[in-house]
């Protein structure tokens, strides 16, 4: 992939259809929205917290969602916290420019699935892909830009 260079003039933003989803050394398909890359601090001096990461895609043939959900509420159900410390995996979020370049990246650490739905709402009349979601917990995240 060629390599991006920063153009300090431009002034729009780049769009939000351009992204992609890495974990366990490949990239995951048909992701086609992403919620919550967010953190904040409570009110009064604590830890800082990281909101939950939604991600939802498109069905198809790729069934690492559900692998990652099945092997999380095994571990969960066979030894609680400790066995789930072995399936947190870190997933990078990659945007590009309408040329297909990387423009920024999210590192987020040590994620988890908490929610798994893999199927949204059926319907007969309707003409909509079926979307999946996956609701990741993480313990934070980190800007990676391009250099």
């Amino acid at each position: 992939m060629a390599e991006f260079i920063v153009n300090p003039e431009r002034i729009d933003p780049y769009k939000n259809f351009r992204f992609r989803v890495k974990w366990d050394a490949r990239y995951v398909a048909g992701i086609s929205r992403i919620a919550g890359l967010r953190s904040g601090t409570e009110v009064i001096a604590s830890p800082a917290k990281f909101s939950p990461i939604v991600l939802e895609r498109g069905m198809t043939h790729d069934s690492s969602f559900q692998m990652w959900v099945n092997q999380a509420t095994t571990g969960f159900a066979q030894g609680g916290e400790s066995s789930l410390n072995v399936l947190r995996q870190d997933v990078r979020i990659e945007s590009f420019n309408e040329a297909g370049e990387l423009v920024e990246a999210w590192d987020v650490f040590r994620c988890w699935p908490s929610e798994y739905q893999p199927l949204a709402d059926l319907d007969g009349n309707a003409n909509a892909v079926i979307i999946g979601h996956l609701k990741l917990e993480n313990e934070g995240w980190a800007r990676d830009a391009p250099a």
